[in-house]
């Protein structure tokens, strides 16, 4: 009886600890990431160049600003939970309206390098480190916070921006990623 019990709780041991490291909190960050930034990446894709200039109304973004824009939005709040900084390059300096005229495939391959960038940052996280804080704001500052913020931030701008690109996509009669049927259905 005693070695059934050692048994079963030697064999329970190995489990209980390992669901004590499961990392859900940022397995959930990691799964919206790859979806949202799936989806941006197959949308922008499948966008013709053509229409990288159009937005629905005059106030509105193009579809060449929103591409810009996640580019660096994506390395800024990356940089920030992650273990690595992305250092800029000179063409990061130049104006938002300047990089929105950037061909199509220079901006997609950008944008697909921002969510690689990001899916390593997000390799070098797990549920202990999300309350470390952080520094933001202008720098000297003083000002934290946690790093579960930053990622906060990179998931819900992702959602945001698919949601604004969708309904362009829809407008200008196209079918966005996330309603195509699924493969083996």
């Amino acid at each position: 009886m005693r070695l059934r019990f050692l048994t079963a709780a030697a064999l329970a041991l190995p489990m209980a600890l390992a669901a004590q490291t499961t990392n859900n909190v940022t397995a959930s960050f990691k799964a919206s990431s790859a979806r949202y930034g799936g989806w941006l990446a197959a949308a922008f894709d499948s966008i013709p160049a053509s229409k990288y200039s159009y937005k629905p109304t005059p106030v509105q973004q193009t579809i060449g600003y929103v591409a810009q824009h996640l580019e660096a939005a994506n390395y800024g709040l990356c940089g920030g939970f992650g273990a690595v900084k992305r250092t800029p390059t000179a063409k990061d300096s130049l104006a938002d309206t300047i990089k929105a005229m950037w061909p199509k495939d220079t901006l997609v391959a950008r944008l697909k390098a921002s969510l690689a960038f990001c899916d390593n940052a997000l390799a070098s996280v797990d549920d202990a480190r999300l309350g470390e804080e952080l520094p933001t704001g202008p720098p000297g500052s003083g000002r934290t916070v946690p790093r579960a913020r930053f990622m906060i931030g990179y998931v819900t701008d992702l959602a945001e921006h698919y949601a604004q690109i969708a309904s362009y996509m829809r407008i200008i009669g196209l079918v966005p990623p996330s309603a195509l049927p699924r493969p083996g259905r």
